[in-house]
C-alpha cells in the first residue's frame, strides 16, 4: 500500500511532515460548500476517515474554525479523531482572518484585535493549548499590507498560543513584509495545473529560495476550483493518466508535487476510496516528457 511518505518530507519550522497531507474543508459535508440541505456527515465516519488517513501516513492536516456546516465542525471532528489516535504525531495547520456567523454567513476580514479571539476559538475546538501553525488568510491577494494583522499573530506566538506562522492568499511582497516581523514557515495559495498565478508572480520561486513550504489549495480541482475533480476533459491529463494507470486527479496531484521539494499538497475528501487514490499519487513519478506534455502550449492528443 502506498502511503503519504512516498512523496517525501518537508519541515514547517521544526515540524517535519510528509508532503502529501489532508485538507479538512470537505470533512463537514456539502453544507460548507453552500448546500444548506445537505445531510451532515456522520461523526463516526469522519473519525474513521481521519484515522485511515493517519494510518496511511498523513501527518499534516489543514483546517480552520470557519470550516463548518450545520451540525458539524471540521476542527471538532479533528479533535475527536486526535483524542482517540494512538499513532504518531499529527501537525494541525489552521487559519484565521475571515469570520463566519453561526448561520454560515461570511463576516469579512477580522480586525487585528479580533485575531486573538479567532486563535482561542481554534484552540478550544481542537482541544489544544498551542496551535502548531496558524496561517493569516487574506480575503484577497491584492490587499495592501499584512503587517498589522501579522504583527498581532506574532504577539500571540510570543505569548505561547502559536508555534509557527504562515500566510494564505498572498503576493510575494506580503511574504517579505511578514518575514520582517516574524518567521514564515508556509504560504498557502490557490495553485494547480490550470491556475498558476502564484507561479507567474514568482511566489513559488521566492518560497523555494527562502526555504518556505508552498501549500496549494484547489490543486486537483482543475478549472472548477471549489468543485471536486470530476470528468476530466483535458486530453493532456487523460493521456498521462492512462500511461500510469492513474486517474486525472492523481496526475494533477503528482504534477503539483513535482513543482519542487518545498511544495506540499492537501487534497480533501470525505470518501475513503478517494482518500486512498489521493495518497497513491505520492508514488507517481512523472517523466520529463510527461511534464512537458502537461504544459499549456503542449499539443493535445
Amino acid at each position: 500500500m502506498t502511503t503519504a511518505a512516498a512523496a517525501g518530507t518537508w519541515k514547517l519550522g521544526d515540524l517535519e511532515v510528509n508532503r502529501l497531507g489532508y485538507g479538512a474543508m470537505r470533512l463537514t459535508g456539502n453544507g460548507m460548500l453552500g448546500n444548506s440541505d445537505a445531510a451532515p456527515i456522520d461523526r463516526a465516519h469522519a473519525v474513521r476517515l481521519l484515522h485511515s488517513a493517519f494510518e496511511q501516513g498523513v501527518d499534516h492536516v489543514d483546517t480552520a474554525s470557519f470550516y463548518f456546516s450545520p451540525l458539524r465542525s471540521a476542527n471538532e471532528l479533528i479533535n475527536r479523531a486526535l483524542t482517540a489516535w494512538r499513532g504518531g504525531r499529527v501537525t494541525v495547520v489552521t487559519k484565521v482572518g475571515p469570520g463566519r456567523l453561526p448561520s454560515g454567513e461570511w463576516q469579512g476580514m477580522a480586525r487585528p484585535d479580533e485575531l486573538r479571539g479567532q486563535v482561542e476559538e481554534n484552540l478550544r475546538q481542537l482541544g489544544l493549548d498551542c496551535l502548531d501553525v496558524v496561517n493569516l488568510r487574506r480575503n484577497g491577494p491584492d490587499a495592501d499590507s499584512v503587517a498589522e494583522h501579522f504583527g498581532a499573530l506574532a504577539e500571540l506566538r510570543r505569548a505561547g498560543l502559536i508555534r509557527h506562522l504562515g500566510l494564505s492568499n498572498v503576493r510575494p511582497e506580503h511574504v517579505r513584509e511578514a518575514r520582517a516581523i516574524a518567521p514564515v514557515v508556509c504560504v498557502q495559495n490557490a495553485y494547480g495545473l490550470d491556475h498558476r498565478r502564484s507561479e507567474e508572480l514568482g511566489l513559488l520561486d521566492l518560497c523555494r529560495e527562502l526555504g518556505i513550504a508552498f501549500v496549494p489549495f484547489f490543486a486537483i480541482a482543475g478549472a472548477r476550483r471549489e468543485a471536486a475533480a470530476g470528468a476530466e476533459s483535458d486530453a493532456r491529463v487523460r493521456a498521462v493518466a492512462a500511461a500510469h494507470g492513474a486517474t486525472p486527479a492523481q496526475i494533477r496531484l503528482a504534477w503539483t508535487l513535482h513543482r519542487g521539494p518545498h511544495v506540499l499538497a492537501i487534497p480533501g475528501t470525505a470518501n475513503p476510496a478517494h482518500l486512498a487514490e489521493n495518497l497513491a499519487a505520492a508514488a507517481i513519478r512523472l517523466t520529463a516528457d510527461q511534464l512537458e506534455r502537461l504544459e499549456p502550449d503542449a499539443a493535445t492528443g
